[in-house]
């Protein structure tokens, strides 16, 4: 009884932790080694006078190969953090300039 506990809380444990956020940005600094910095630029509508509103949110992200460059549309994750900023990496380059 206590062991079919377990394996039930262990098998929640591992479908949670795949269960990344995943984002689409545009590269705007590629200055630092292994670091660049993605912005995600989202169309929202204002909630009481319906303006389309245009929110931009900037992320760090580790980047270990150096491959991206400034305007790539890139894709990134979620991971653990890596520094008091950075808590996010590359996973793909959708796009070069």
């Amino acid at each position: 009884m206590i062991d079919e506990k377990k394996n039930k809380k262990s098998s929640s444990n591992s479908i949670n932790r795949n269960n990344r956020k995943q984002r689409i940005g545009i590269v705007t600094s590629d200055k630092m080694d292994k670091t660049i910095i993605v912005s995600e630029i989202k169309k929202v509508k204002h909630k009481y006078y319906g303006k389309s509103i245009l929110k931009k949110k900037k992320y760090m992200v580790h980047d270990e190969k150096n491959i991206s460059k400034n305007g790539d549309k890139v894709s990134i994750m979620e991971i653990r953090p890596l520094s008091k900023n950075k808590c996010w990496r590359l996973v793909s380059v959708l796009e070069k300039l």
